[in-house]
């Protein structure tokens, strides 16, 4: 059973940053050559996992180009895994309003796709490190071993501004964490950007792909 999720968005309120070379923001998204995914579309890819007390949505965000004056195009913002854990509120039900998202960066994807069996890791974020507000927000996503069948996937977050204190567990089984390995090793060089380097068409696809850029919901936006 899978959930479908939001792939490709907008990007108009995104901040731009003082750089005199960028004139224009781009995705790595184009047309399907079948009719699907057409300039219009908005694109749905979610790998779910539902359990008795939470459930994990699994999607893909690409990366952002931003073109020089010179013609160039240059990765502006990485691409990232984002994890989302929505509560569960009945017998297969779940409160997505209230989920919690963590975006696993590339080397973060690397340290879950060679763990070895019995092994644990864990990450944590902060978006306002290295500020006076250090600390008002933290998450925390541990990968701990499901005896020799899975893992537990735990969220934290620690708001000290709401005074909240949320986690969220889900067991993994073997089989879905395989499917959880395979597509992030596949997802790996899409979310780097370096896909469009082996692209023969990617520069003028990107040229003409002015009205689609990405801004995903992101871990911080709640």
């Amino acid at each position: 059973m899978m959930k479908l999720t939001r792939f490709v968005l907008s990007r108009s309120g995104s901040k731009s940053t003082p750089m005199k070379s960028r004139t224009r923001w781009f995705s790595t998204y184009s047309p399907n050559p079948n009719g699907y995914g057409s300039s219009s579309s908005v694109l749905y890819a979610d790998y779910t996992i539902f359990k008795g007390k939470a459930a994990l949505s699994i999607s893909p965000i690409l990366p952002t180009f931003a073109k020089t004056l010179s013609g160039a195009l240059k990765v502006d913002k990485k691409g990232s895994i984002l994890l989302k854990f929505s509560p569960a509120i009945g017998e297969r039900k779940y409160d997505y309003e209230k989920k919690q998202c963590f975006a696993l960066s590339a080397t973060e994807l690397g340290s879950l796709i060679s763990l070895a069996p019995a092994k644990s890791c864990e990450f944590f974020h902060d978006p306002s490190m290295k500020t006076s507000n250090a600390g008002q927000v933290r998450k925390s996503l541990s990968v701990s071993p499901l005896s020799e069948d899975g893992y537990f996937f735990t969220l934290t977050v620690v708001n000290s501004l709401l005074k909240t204190n949320e986690r969220f567990t889900v067991p993994v089984t073997k089989a879905e964490f395989t499917v959880m390995q395979t597509s992030f090793s596949f997802m790996l060089p899409y979310i780097m950007g370096w896909h469009q380097l082996s692209s023969q068409s990617s520069g003028s696809n990107l040229a003409k792909r002015t009205d689609v850029s990405l801004s995903p919901n992101l871990e911080w936006d709640r």
